[in-house]
């Protein structure tokens, strides 16, 4: 079986972020990027997979040479080989559209993604694949069995579970839960830096979007301390005639 894993190379959700100069971008001076978490997922369930039936886990990003990171983690958790996509993520699209590019020739039996990436979270790849590389796609997934070409998923959706039947080769994109993701030992961390990463070239970007801005949340909230000291129903007088004249909710 050969597997496809597609990765992102995203900020670590415990990373601050300020606002590069442009207001369009984050300054990436200081920032922490790490495997995207729901992508870990996928690779997980790719491992599980070629140890049950044999085969190829082959993990691609697309980016610059700093998307390599991702494809190493994913090399230490166990897959194979790894492809690098190079070419300007202008958006959500344009990123689909490299991927099905290098994914096409490559033939695989299944592509396994994570339900959305931790950095714009639109949740929007695996759909866009779907239609890209014409495969059908379960979304969400918490629970998956192959037996030969037939797929099962379990997916979430509002309210509960929905059972989806499908065929290979098919696009799985993993929710937490669907299993829990391997720590890389040190020996295939060591493995990792020597097994290959091939590299490529996107077509040039030809995203449908586009950012126009960017901006931090205001932090307008300002706390008050009423001391009651004694007198419990002057804060309570002081507490309605600030929440009254000042917060201006009654």
């Amino acid at each position: 079986m050969k597997i496809i894993v597609c990765v992102s190379h995203v900020p670590d959700t415990t990373t601050k972020i300020n606002l590069g100069a442009d207001g369009k971008n984050i300054d990436p001076a200081g920032v922490k990027f790490i495997l995207n978490p729901y992508d870990e997922f996928a690779v997980e369930e790719a491992l599980k997979l070629r140890e049950k039936n044999t085969g190829e886990v082959i993990a691609i990003s697309v980016g610059s040479d700093a998307a390599k990171e991702a494809i190493r983690q994913a090399l230490a958790m166990g897959a194979d080989k790894g492809i690098l996509v190079k070419g300007e993520k202008s958006d959500s699209f344009s990123v689909a559209e490299m991927l099905a590019e290098a994914i096409k020739p490559i033939g695989a039996d299944l592509i396994l993604l994570g339900k959305q990436s931790i950095d714009f979270d639109g949740m929007e790849m695996a759909p866009m694949l779907s239609e890209l590389l014409d495969l059908p796609a379960a979304t969400v997934v918490v629970g998956l069995a192959i037996e030969g070409t037939n797929v099962t998923a379990e997916k979430e959706v509002e309210g509960g579970k929905e059972i989806i039947s499908l065929s290979l080769p098919c696009i799985i994109s993993a929710q937490k839960g669907l299993n829990d993701p391997r720590y890389p030992s040190l020996p295939n961390i060591m493995k990792a830096k020597s097994k290959p990463i091939e590299e490529i070239s996107g077509s040039p970007a030809s995203g449908r979007t586009s950012i126009i801005k960017m901006d931090k949340p205001e932090k307008k909230r300002v706390n008050k301390i009423i001391k009651a000291e004694g007198n419990p129903q002057g804060a309570a007088i002081e507490l309605v005639k600030l929440l009254h004249e000042e917060a201006k909710v009654l």
